[in-house]
């Protein structure tokens, strides 16, 4: 229901936990023992006793969804957190030595870049690029 806003909140380095396939009990039980907020546009979700922590997405539109969750936490964008998490599986990612991913990227991003960084979790690699900017200066105008 909230995949995309899931992807950009990774993107701007928040700890979001997502998975369509599971059922609101599950998400209650995981909100309980992580300690985490759920996110949903499900009333009835947001009315269960058990569940703590429930922010209900009221927007459709995706930017002011993420507006929506940042007024409620209270946080602003921080340059320094963009790109810092998985967009695949959540986890922190790791700087890591350039020789160490040689085979694993394209020829060109090799030999154009100097700073990549692993997720140690589903072992993709990330590195700078244009779209780091790009995504910068579109939360900017958007947010």
């Amino acid at each position: 229901m909230l995949g995309s806003l899931a992807r950009w909140l990774r993107i701007l380095g928040y700890d979001t936990a997502y998975d369509n396939r599971i059922e609101d009990d599950e998400i209650i039980e995981r909100c309980r023992r992580e300690g985490r907020i759920a996110l949903t546009r499900d009333r009835r979700l947001t009315q269960r006793s058990r569940l703590r922590g429930c922010l209900l997405i009221e927007h459709e539109e995706l930017f002011e969804q993420i507006r929506e969750v940042l007024k409620a936490i209270d946080h602003e964008i921080s340059p320094n957190r963009l790109l810092s998490r998985c967009l695949e599986c959540n986890s922190l990612l790791e700087s890591v030595d350039k020789e160490a991913i040689r085979l694993q990227v394209p020829a060109y991003v090799f030999k154009t870049h100097s700073h990549f960084k692993r997720c140690p979790g589903c072992q993709r690699i990330y590195w700078g690029g244009t779209h780091r900017r790009n995504i910068y200066q579109r939360l900017k105008t958007r947010l």
